[in-house]
């Protein structure tokens, strides 16, 4: 019998969700918090959830190797010890569900413990129980004291024992789950970062990988979720290629590092053949390092600061980073590098971001760098805008981003941008932020834009260049209205000039003058006078005398005037002075005065589009076209970016002038009727 086949067939499981949700008026007449129900439920969840499977093994057990507890004993346990889904000595040999406990007052609390103290070591590890003072994972021995505590663990544990899950399969149960853990983080995430990703976009994520795996039917495929959380998308998307996709042998991975959900992903990989459920920070720890994927898929936390383990990320050794390091306040690219970085050559990913990854960063900033690096290896095959309110905790925009690590060659270094966000239908009763959801043929029309990768309606086709950008960094100099400047005049090779023999400074400012003789200065009133001159746009103007010539300088314009020593006057043009000092053990204070251009500042321009062919070229042909002054380029940084508004913006339409003014027309014609 197929493990997904149910044993009887009952009514829908989805009843079950409104009777677990009753359960928490419980805990709001002894005054929990509706922030804490999960905390309170997911334990019990659980139990039930182990319960209806184990009993569901002891079934199979019986139907396919004709084995009982009470006849085959020791044979009986080995069987189903090696089905690796745990193991309850009271749930198991001796048939006590929890129901049964429950039903008798006098002996429950005696009862429940053994309950509780039959899980195998490992079970008992992910549900809390005896954990010695350790608050970790599901922490029931905590929530049942405190329930014991309020006087209300029996009617709760009562109400818990009610719900049977035996007559329903592996994928009945997770989709109950699903929907119960969405609850969960819709009522608790304390960011909108924390998300849970909804069974339609799961969906359409398991449909876009059926469409570009290229995996044998009868081999393994290897699903990875480096941020599993309770593993809803991880094994959503493994049901889905099973039954959608026709791939009946998938593995699945999953790392987590919140307690409880990871807790819950490794119960229900128990009941899973080729499943594995890690503990752990996945990008300092690396659960699977030296692992390949051939899927990997990912909703990773949006602004959530790596702050916490900086130090170990910036130490990593394993190459996972190498395209930089964003922003400490989001760490979505960190997940996306570790991502590629255990793609197979051959593999797809499809990751969840929300829009700060497309533009965040400037060019040669960590973002921008990151995802230079990951254009450069023509990782990216498209990015998908989905609906807005299509999550439960945030309204904002997210995108699916499409990875290929072997992008077939007609498609090599081009990249798909596709518009999804106008394919969603309203939901009848919206769920927290979620208030719309995509149908099939919304995602249909998404997976064919994908599949035929041509120009369309919401799909544009784009060379990977034209998201890279220049960023220029350029300095100015300065020309007098006569255009002209020093280095024209007195410095062309653009080596200072130095003026011979100084012996004068004259700074005026407004109708005062201070004269400094050079000669006489001690080594601060030296310093002192060079930091006044940097400050020299104060003064009215700068005089340097030499025994037989002047350069003045005339701040506002910086304009340098030269007298030389037969009383000629010359225009240098614009220019400044750089006054340095100089201790030397022979001469004692040595002070020097040169004469340089005067650049305007450093900018940083973007002169046009990213060209690799003559990109060095192409900016010097750009800047000698529109640059009006000499100008030396400095440092190009090269940046990407993907505006999404921007491609697929459609301008407003508006009325044509003829149009209004025939609009004015009878108004105005109304108007004199009214005066009439």
């Amino acid at each position: 019998m197929d493990e997904n086949t149910p044993l009887v067939y009952y009514r829908d499981i989805m009843h079950y969700e409104s009777e677990i949700w009753a359960i928490a008026d419980d805990l709001i007449a002894v005054s929990i918090k509706q922030s804490d129900f999960p905390t309170y439920m997911m334990p019990f969840f659980a139990l039930m959830m182990l319960e209806g499977r184990m009993l569901n093994t002891v079934r199979r057990i019986a139907e396919e190797e004709k084995l009982s507890p009470d006849e085959n004993g020791d044979e009986f346990i080995e069987a189903f010890k090696e089905r690796g889904c745990g193991f309850n000595e009271y749930i198991v040999m001796q048939g006590k569900t929890l129901r049964k406990i429950c039903s008798n007052d006098t002996t429950f609390e005696q009862d429940f413990g053994y309950y509780l103290e039959g899980f195998d070591p490992d079970l008992k590890r992910l549900l809390g129980i005896r954990r010695a003072g350790e608050e970790k994972f599901l922490n029931m021995d905590t929530i049942v004291a405190n329930l014991r505590g309020k006087g209300i663990l029996l009617q709760v544990v009562k109400k818990w024992s009610m719900i049977d899950f035996s007559p329903y399969s592996n994928s009945d149960i997770t989709t109950l789950e699903e929907h119960i853990k969405r609850k969960w983080a819709d009522i608790s995430a304390s960011t909108a970062g924390e998300q849970y990703t909804p069974d339609d976009i799961i969906s359409l994520i398991a449909e876009i990988v059926v469409s570009k795996i290229q995996k044998p039917k009868n081999g393994f495929v290897h699903l990875y979720d480096p941020t599993c959380g309770g593993a809803n998308l991880l094994f959503g998307v493994a049901d889905r290629l099973n039954r959608v996709g026709g791939y009946p042998n998938v593995a699945t991975y999953g790392s987590e590092y919140n307690d409880a959900l990871y807790a819950l992903a490794a119960i229900e990989s128990r009941f899973r053949d080729h499943s594995k459920i890690k503990y752990g920070n996945t990008l300092t720890e690396t659960p699977f390092q030296g692992t390949q994927f051939d899927v990997i898929v990912a909703n990773p936390p949006y602004g959530t600061k790596w702050s916490g383990y900086e130090r170990d990320i910036k130490n990593n050794q394993n190459g996972q980073f190498e395209g930089g390091l964003p922003a400490i306040t989001d760490g979505q690219l960190l997940f996306m590098q570790h991502i590629l970085w255990q793609l197979s050559s051959e593999g797809i990913a499809v990751e969840v971001h929300n829009g700060s990854t497309l533009f965040s960063g400037d060019a040669g900033k960590g973002e921008s760098n990151i995802r230079k690096y990951i254009f450069d290896h023509d990782w990216v095959e498209a990015i998908i805008q989905m609906p807005q309110n299509e999550f439960f905790n945030t309204g904002i925009y997210t995108y699916l981003w499409i990875m290929n690590k072997q992008k077939p060659e007609e498609r090599r270094n081009r990249i798909a941008l596709i518009d999804g966000s106008k394919g969603w239908s309203l939901l009848k009763k919206s769920k927290g932020d979620k208030r719309r959801e995509m149908l099939p043929q919304h995602r249909e029309a998404i997976v064919e834009a994908l599949t035929r990768f041509e120009p369309s309606e919401i799909c544009k086709i784009y060379d990977r260049e034209y998201f890279y950008y220049n960023k220029q960094s350029l300095t100015l100099t300065e020309v007098s209205e006569d255009g002209r400047y020093v280095a024209q005049t007195v410095c062309p090779e653009e080596e200072p000039f130095m003026i011979k023999n100084p012996d004068t400074v004259i700074l005026c400012e407004g109708k005062e003058e201070k004269i400094y003789l050079l000669d006489d200065l001690t080594e601060r009133e030296a310093r002192d006078l060079a930091s006044r001159m940097v400050a020299g746009g104060l003064n009215q103007r700068i005089d340097i005398l030499t025994k037989d010539e002047s350069y003045t300088l005339y701040p506002e314009r910086r304009t340098i005037i030269h007298v030389d020593k037969d009383k000629k006057v010359h225009d240098l043009g614009c220019g400044d002075f750089r006054f340095q000092t100089t201790i030397s053990k022979k001469k004692g204070i040595v002070n020097k005065i040169s004469i340089i251009p005067y650049t305007i500042g450093d900018y940083e321009i973007i002169p046009h589009r990213f060209s690799p062919e003559e990109n060095a070229a192409e900016i010097k042909a750009f800047m000698d076209k529109y640059a009006t002054r000499p100008y030396e380029l400095g440092e190009n940084k090269v940046g990407v970016e993907i505006n999404f508004n921007k491609e697929f913006y459609v301008p407003e339409q508006h009325e044509s002038v003829e149009d209004i003014l025939a609009e004015i027309h009878e108004l105005e014609k109304e108007m004199k009727g009214i005066e009439l």
